[in-house]
């Protein structure tokens, strides 16, 4: 059976398995995630940090990681969010007021971008507020519309629950069970529990959305996840379940490629020593340079930022460079801007991107990393833990402790892609 797949480019590309094999699905697949700016729940939830991410990069990663979408789109009304989609890859529609409201329907939505972009043939809705979406997920799901012919389908979870029926207060009436039989009442593993939407994502053609006004209908079919990955987050309360659930099951992507350092006060510990010869002098943790080194060992390029207003560390960062062989960047007040040239000459994503700082001045770097240096007793919101010095001042094995994050990230990342391509095969 021939499993569709789309490389980097968005090009459509046929992976053969065994003898058979499938013409080319030419239609125009897009990924749609909708990120209104007025979350009444929880503001502007769609780019809150949930474990280190924004909570809208955790299903991008998952959309353009599956390489199954001539595009990926994220429709929003709010700047910061364009801001976050567009770091993440993600092309941007400005969705007009009149979809925009309280009222407005995700379907009247979607069907805006598909009049904006008719060259779409079939969209996949995305809820950002379903972090534990992974790529093998949408892999399986769109091959009921491209092998199978299916017009629509969506993802649900598969529950044990007995219903009953409500009652008014005062009505007078006697509450019934809905699925059950009390006096029968099943044992777990007898009973095979009911089919709920899980709200991960909806899949439908475009003919389907503009004229039946839903991504539901016609030929329809589900895809059921497992319930470790059915996670949804509506309130506040919700948030600290997901956070512990996406770190055991969550897509960490394909594993991080560079990781940038601030030498001052990651590296050293803010102190500076006078030697007897009157030369300033700092001091850094061997478990540190060691942490580094381990990075380099598994293919991530260490990049280490210094500020010409610290000529002590500049000299550190110089020795550092001859001892170890990595790059020292002079990233002045502001290090958004140099950085981001060093990403986008590499032609690499924030995704992929590394980034370990304390100071006001790395927010904005922190929070576009998909891994970023966040002490381990500082909030979870990057841009509020760049604020406070990197575990007592700085140095004291922090960067080493860092680097084993950055390594488990991409071990589990390379096991995901493992069993990625062990489902895509299987389909």
């Amino acid at each position: 059976m021939a499993a569709r797949h789309r490389g980097p480019s968005g090009k459509k590309a046929e992976h053969q398995h065994g003898s058979s094999s499938k013409t080319s699905d030419r239609r125009h697949f897009a990924a749609l995630v909708l990120a209104r700016g007025g979350s009444k729940g929880i503001p502007l939830k769609n780019i809150k940090i949930l474990a280190g991410v924004p909570l809208l990069g955790w299903v991008l990663r998952a959309a353009t990681d599956s390489e199954m979408f001539d595009s990926v789109w994220v429709s929003t009304d709010h700047d910061e969010i364009e801001k976050v989609a567009k770091s993440w890859g993600a092309k941007v529609h400005r969705r007009s007021p009149e979809v925009s409201r309280d009222c407005s329907s995700s379907v009247e939505t979607i069907q805006e971008f598909l009049r904006k972009n008719p060259e779409v043939d079939v969209v996949c809705h995305i809820q950002c507020t379903s972090p534990c979406l992974h790529p093998s997920h949408l892999q399986q799901a769109l091959k009921k519309i491209i092998e199978d012919g299916y017009d629509s389908v969506f993802s649900v979870v598969r529950r044990h629950q007995f219903r009953w029926k409500e009652v008014k207060e005062g009505s007078g009436e006697y509450t019934e069970p809905l699925n059950i039989i009390p006096a029968k009442r099943p044992r777990r593993q007898d009973w095979d529990g009911e089919l709920y939407e899980n709200g991960s994502f909806y899949i439908g053609t475009r003919d389907l959305i503009l004229k039946e006004n839903s991504t539901q209908g016609r030929k329809v079919a589900y895809f059921e996840m497992e319930p470790e990955h059915s996670v949804d987050i509506d309130v506040d309360i919700d948030w600290p379940v997901a956070e512990e659930r996406v770190l055991r099951f969550g897509y960490f992507g394909r594993g991080v490629s560079i990781m940038f350092c601030r030498v001052s006060r990651c590296l050293t510990d803010g102190r500076v020593f006078l030697s007897a010869s009157g030369e300033d002098m700092v001091s850094i943790q061997t478990k540190d340079t060691t942490g580094l080194r381990m990075l380099q060992k598994d293919g991530v390029e260490v990049v280490l930022l210094t500020s010409s207003e610290d000529p002590v560390t500049q000299s550190m960062a110089d020795k550092l460079k001859e001892v170890m062989g990595c790059e020292v960047m002079d990233v002045g007040e502001e290090p958004l801007k140099e950085v981001q040239s060093v990403v986008q000459r590499k032609r690499l994503d924030w995704k992929d991107v590394a980034y370990m700082g304390n100071d006001t001045a790395d927010a904005a770097c922190l929070n576009l990393a998909g891994l970023s240096g966040v002490p381990a007793d500082a909030p979870r919101d990057a841009a509020d833990a760049a604020k406070y010095t990197c575990r007592q001042a700085g140095g004291m094995g922090a960067v080493r402790e860092f680097a084993e994050h950055v390594l488990l990230q991409k071990e589990k990342a390379k096991t995901q892609m493992k069993q990625d391509r062990i489902d895509r095969n299987n389909f």
